[in-house]
């Protein structure tokens, strides 16, 4: 029989936007009335922008359109009606597309959640805890967490919601791991000062981040030639000039082989393309059902997506902004930016210079070039999760975590709850946000990462309601 203390204690470590929206949306569960101390370490001066919309530069703007991007399911438009409210768009003249949409700066979404969070923190209903937690143990049905001052703090739940590791650094760069010529990770504040306007760039990856970095460099000025390399060549798709709502069906009938699934998908869009659409809508279905689609397919099949299709789903699923967008075929088509499927082979640094040999893709010779600088934007290094924070470290050696089959993050049930190295479940220990969607499937887009704070907020009210009545049972007796 599980009971907590008379004031439970649930600690969330990591306030990005994914543990600020499991704070926020459990404040909202529990009511006012219910006494439960919500505490959130995170060494960031607010909570709610994390890695994604903790950025200053003006040329990193949200990739979903304002309209679908919310704290709150029920009311999708929320964040669009900040805007309003706000006045935001008034101050940011290039912040609407073409067609009306608006892409405001990604720094403008954590004014959004400050915003939101501000009342509750004013009140004491959410704590933020200015510190990096190090070190997390279990003892007598409690969690102690010590931060790296060295102070220890109890509580009865623990919610990971840490961010994404750092991309790991490609092999053949390695030789240059401490040469400031090589940026291991563009997404520190400081990664392109040193990047000159008319060096040459070597870009090791196409998607996402790749174009925040191109985008980056274009708003500082930069204009040196940009070669950008990934293993398939693929570069991140933009989103049609008009709506279309999603299209396709891929639950009723079960789909239990990867294989299936692409055919599905390829018949899909053949209907589509029949009917006058693009192929955004059938990819927004697959989005939409993703976690269906995910929990009906066998842990050998997830795998087989992960290792096959993941390049081309993430050039396609996660779009990016029509600025952006623009920036960057603007770059190719007068020549300045170049995209190859390629690796690198070799580097070395010869006087100012670095010298690389990539190995393009179907072709036998290596090409040679020299740039001036590398920038890493391989994406995080999923499978160095819990090697990428000490009390991550310290769990997995305790046998409390160990990572997901599909290698995509922290393995834990279909209640978001940890799985050891035994198989069994620990139902305190949370695990919210993207490092859940091994389990869980399509979980990095923000709306989906909003509906599931909101998921493992009921997960913890619903085990919080057992411990109280679990207390005044013994109580009573």
């Amino acid at each position: 029989m599980r009971k907590f203390a008379p004031v439970p204690v649930v600690a969330i470590i990591g306030g990005g936007f994914s543990g600020a929206a499991v704070a926020l949306h459990l404040t909202r569960i529990l009511g006012a009335e219910r006494r439960v101390r919500i505490v959130v370490f995170e060494p960031r001066a607010r909570l709610g922008a994390g890695l994604a919309y903790d950025t200053a530069e003006p040329a990193h703007r949200i990739n979903v359109p304002a309209f679908k991007m919310t704290l709150y399911p029920d009311e999708p438009e929320d964040f669009a009606e900040y805007l309003i409210r706000a006045d935001i768009l008034a101050a940011d003249p290039g912040a609407c597309s073409a067609g009306g949409t608006a892409y405001p700066r990604r720094s403008v979404f954590g004014d959004y959640v400050a915003a939101e969070l501000a009342p509750r923190l004013a009140s004491g209903a959410i704590e933020h805890r200015h510190k990096r937690v190090r070190k997390v143990t279990r003892s007598k049905g409690r969690w102690t967490l010590r931060s790296e001052d060295g102070e220890a703090f109890v509580a009865d739940i623990v919610v990971l919601a840490v961010t994404h590791p750092a991309p790991s650094l490609p092999k053949a760069l390695l030789p240059l791991s401490s040469s400031p010529r090589v940026v291991a990770d563009s997404t520190r504040a400081d990664a392109l000062d040193g990047i000159a306007q008319t060096d040459r760039v070597l870009i090791v990856g196409n998607g996402l981040t790749a174009a925040d970095v191109v985008a980056a460099l274009a708003e500082r000025g930069h204009r040196g030639p940009i070669v950008s390399i990934s293993r398939h060549g693929l570069r991140s798709r933009g989103h049609p000039v008009d709506a279309q709502e999603p299209f396709g069906d891929f639950v009723s009938v079960p789909i239990t082989r990867a294989s299936e699934l692409l055919r599905r998908i390829r018949q899909t869009l053949r209907i589509a393309r029949q009917q006058g659409l693009s192929w955004h809508p059938v990819i927004d279905a697959v989005r939409a059902q993703g976690q269906q689609i995910w929990q009906a397919l066998p842990i050998v099949e997830r795998r087989r997506i992960a290792r096959l299709a993941r390049a081309y789903w993430d050039v396609h699923r996660f779009r990016i902004a029509p600025q952006v967008e623009t920036v960057l075929d603007q770059a190719v088509e007068n020549g300045r930016l170049e995209i190859l499927a390629a690796s690198i082979a070799s580097v070395a640094i010869d006087g100012g210079e670095i010298k690389a040999e990539l190995r393009q893709r179907g072709r036998d010779a290596l090409r040679s070039i020299v740039v001036d600088a590398i920038v890493v934007t391989t994406g995080p290094a999923h499978g160095e999760i819990l090697k990428s924070q000490s009390f991550l470290s310290g769990l997995e050696r305790a046998g409390a975590l160990t990572l997901c089959q599909t290698g995509l993050g922290i393995a834990c049930d279909l209640h978001a709850r940890a799985v050891d190295e035994n198989g069994r479940v620990d139902p305190t220990l949370f695990i919210a946000g993207p490092l859940a969607r091994g389990t869980f499937g399509e979980l990095m887009g923000l709306p989906q990462v909003t509906e599931h704070a909101v998921f493992v907020a009921r997960q913890i009210e619903t085990l919080l309601s057992r411990g109280e009545a679990n207390r005044l049972q013994a109580g009573a007796g």
